[in-house]
């Protein structure tokens, strides 16, 4: 969920990154085999991971044995061989962890340690991965229910863009994001509630379910993105990264992602819609 404040030079770079971001995720989904998603997936977490690592404030080689480790993490996880027990479990220790997080945001924010960030990126990552493979992979709408959860979720962070901007008061949370604003949080929940009113009709499950669950996942989504933001403000840099030009890092456009999905994903399979 980036800060609201839209310069037009800013937006001259972002705009045409997230096209191309979106034709590459659409082209990924919809006309190759779900391989091809898995594999991107991966590449993700460990571009992320990458990024990640520069949190830890340690050497190079450090930084790649940590690397290494979310990597195996991944093939650990493997949404291929995953008993649906397996992820649920995996997507319950998400959701403790991120609940924790939000008791880091609020009360010590300025606390953290080496291990603390390092064991954080392992249940920020590789239970994302896992969630998204596993719907990839659920059944023949797969490509359009990763498709759905990723935009509900980014949707929050497009409405808390441009409604922080516009009507940006009340600061979030200042000591952690000083940019973001309850009216941006406001617009991202209005935006993400639409789209998944647009999402149960399609798929027909029921909206007085999906609504709520929605609503959880973007509350969540928010956790994961000021987490991100007290780590970037730790270390003392803006960006995790200039892989995305106007955007940043991976991890500033999937840090509101990696708590989100495995929230979404958890409820659509223990309301049986996703199985």
């Amino acid at each position: 969920m980036s800060d609201p404040v839209v310069r037009p030079s800013g937006l001259r770079q972002r705009i045409p990154t997230a096209i191309a971001l979106a034709v590459l995720l659409v082209f990924d989904l919809f006309a190759l085999p779900p391989i091809a998603t898995l594999l991107l997936i991966a590449l993700v977490l460990l571009v992320g991971a990458w990024e990640w690592s520069a949190f830890l404030q340690t050497v190079r080689p450090m930084r790649i044995a940590y690397v290494a480790m979310i990597a195996f993490g991944v093939l650990v996880f493997d949404p291929r061989a995953l008993a649906p027990f397996e992820l649920d479990l995996l997507l319950v220790t998400s959701a403790i962890w991120w609940l924790a997080a939000f008791a880091w945001i609020v009360f010590a924010p300025a606390k953290s340690s080496p291990v603390l960030t390092a064991f954080a990126g392992v249940l920020a990552l590789i239970p994302t991965g896992a969630a998204l493979g596993y719907l990839r992979l659920a059944d023949q709408r797969g490509a359009w229910l990763v498709l759905f959860v990723l935009v509900v979720i980014m949707a929050a962070d497009v409405g808390a863009y441009f409604f922080g901007h516009l009507f940006g008061r009340v600061k979030l949370a200042p000591r952690v994001s000083p940019g973001k604003t309850w009216e941006g949080v406001l617009g991202g929940v209005l935006l993400s509630q639409l789209l998944a009113a647009v999402g149960a009709a399609a798929f027909g499950w029921p909206l007085e379910w999906l609504a709520p669950l929605a609503l959880a996942a973007v509350g969540f989504s928010i956790v994961g993105d000021l987490t991100e933001s007290l780590l970037k403000r730790q270390t003392g840099v803006k960006d995790s990264g200039r892989w995305l030009p106007g955007h940043g890092g991976v991890l500033d456009r999937i840090d509101s992602l990696v708590a989100g999905v495995p929230i979404f994903v958890l409820g659509l399979m223990r309301a049986g819609l996703v199985l």
